[in-house]
């Protein structure tokens, strides 16, 4: 495809029938966001970085890198989940039309070539596009990098439990009963009798026997409301100073969260190295030259391998730990030790103090991309598909920050309520001004009425200083 940008899509209405087509005064939180994006040069940046994929002049037109990344980004800030309700609401709504620069008359994107785009550029683009938004925030001095809260949650994959089949010999669920009836004589001659079968028998759905042929990536897990499910899970790393995320890993749904600390962790050091000289509006550097120094996690990520990998990486943790009771040492001084000294942090004012503001940090970055953000349930198969979504998903939650910082507002409800509270405010201005001026009235007493054996001294009512005419 040739590769179109969007200040080539600028063009003049006509003069006659301009005055004619529908348009919107647009959103003012998008007219803000556009404004921050245009301003850092957003659409350059994303050209020059995604010309490898596109041909000058052989191919269709296609949808410009920064216009495509604007897209997406509205998934986060609608709470949209798939790029089919993307496309369908970017037509819909002139506010967005107006955000991306589509006239009326023109035709917006749809889920096809959204797709398209998406399967086009490699995973080292989005992880660029995330590394600008991080940079932005570092300018704006909402990135410290020297405390960082690691956390995780699981998203139940595109693919059906009922889809699963057998590593070895390729039968379905229902075909492995089967075999299993015959080999110890049940007689099950239907499928209900299979499942009463199934319901009385100990099992174990292991990713080690069973996989999804829609989705081979995706593992078999529990979820957090009790469910077995194909999920992946996604870890971030976040800055526990400003909240902002610094690093997003994607795993599948099974990967302990020891197992995985250690890359995440990486990640965000090499994302914290790259901003160390970048500067603010004051010409200071927010980030430090030491880099990451210290490990915020719940009590998911304490193992004692885990406790030495951290100390031998040099942070200092703050990883709560579970109760197991006595403990045998004996051979395990170096894992000893690393855990006592994570005790005695963790313990300490400042290790209750991380711990208590893991759900304001960590805790809201999730609510704000999986709850509010559309992003609860994957409609994307594949790791790498999943973790590009997840990389725009987490650049948008940042820009969000951002904007939050300097407007009050990151999304465009939070914009709305805004308004509804300057109302309120303004009411209740209003409301102190009337007050006021009646007590400069005069004021008079009405006469004593008995209710339940209690007199009502005094009922003051503001009466106007001019008579009656």
């Amino acid at each position: 495809m040739a590769m179109g940008t969007r200040k080539h899509r600028e063009r003049q209405e006509g003069l006659w029938y301009e005055a004619e087509l529908p348009t919107a005064p647009g959103h003012p939180f998008y007219k803000r966001l556009n404004e921050v994006l245009d301003n850092a040069a957003f659409d350059t940046f994303c050209e020059s970085n995604c010309a490898e994929f596109y041909h000058e002049k052989l191919g269709r037109p296609s949808l410009a890198p920064g216009l495509y990344f604007r897209i997406m980004m509205i998934g986060f800030f609608e709470g949209l989940d798939s790029e089919r309700g993307i496309a369908w609401r970017v037509a819909d709504s002139l506010s967005l039309r107006e955000f991306l620069g589509y006239g009326i008359d023109e035709s917006t994107p749809d889920h096809v070539t959204i797709s398209r785009t998406r399967r086009l550029l490699a995973p080292d683009t989005y992880k660029k596009v995330f590394g600008w938004a991080l940079e932005q925030l570092a300018r704006a001095g909402l990135v410290k990098g020297k405390t960082m809260g690691v956390d995780s949650t699981t998203l139940e994959a595109n693919a059906a439990m009922k889809s699963i089949v057998r590593r070895d010999r390729g039968d379905n669920y229902l075909g492995y009963l089967k075999r299993v009836a015959e080999a110890e004589g049940v007689a099950a001659p239907d499928t209900a009798a299979l499942l009463r079968m199934d319901r009385k028998r100990k099992k174990k759905t292991s990713n080690e026997d069973w996989t999804s042929p829609a989705d081979p990536e995706a593992e078999i897990t529990k979820l957090k409301d009790g469910r077995t499910a194909l999920a992946y899970k996604v870890e971030q790393a976040v800055d526990m100073e400003t909240g902002a995320i610094v690093a997003v890993t994607t795993h599948g749904g099974a990967v302990s969260d020891r197992a995985t600390a250690v890359e995440t962790l990486c990640e965000a050091g090499e994302a914290v190295a790259v901003l160390i000289n970048v500067k603010n509006a004051d010409g200071q550097y927010p980030v430090g030259e030491a880099g990451i120094a210290e490990v915020v996690a719940d009590k998911g990520y304490h193992s004692n391998a885990a406790m030495v990998e951290m100390k031998e990486l040099g942070l200092r943790t703050y990883v709560a730990e579970p109760d197991r009771g006595l403990r045998n040492w004996e051979g395990k001084t170096e894992e000893r030790d690393a855990v006592y000294a994570n005790r005695r942090r963790i313990t300490g004012q400042r290790g209750k103090q991380l711990q208590s503001q893991r759900g304001e940090r960590i805790e809201r970055n999730f609510a704000h991309q999986f709850d509010t953000g559309g992003m609860d349930r994957l409609y994307l198969r594949g790791r790498e598909n999943v973790h590009k979504r997840l990389l725009v998903q987490a650049a948008a939650c940042n820009l969000a920050l951002l904007l939050r910082s300097l407007y009050g507002a990151g999304k465009p409800k939070a914009a709305h309520d805004l308004k509804g509270a300057a109302i309120f405010v303004f009411l209740r201005l209003m409301s102190v001004l009337f007050e006021a001026e009646c007590v400069e009235r005069d004021f008079r007493a009405s006469p004593h009425l008995a209710f339940n054996d209690h007199q009502v001294s005094r009922s003051s009512f503001c009466l106007s200083s001019k008579p009656a005419v």
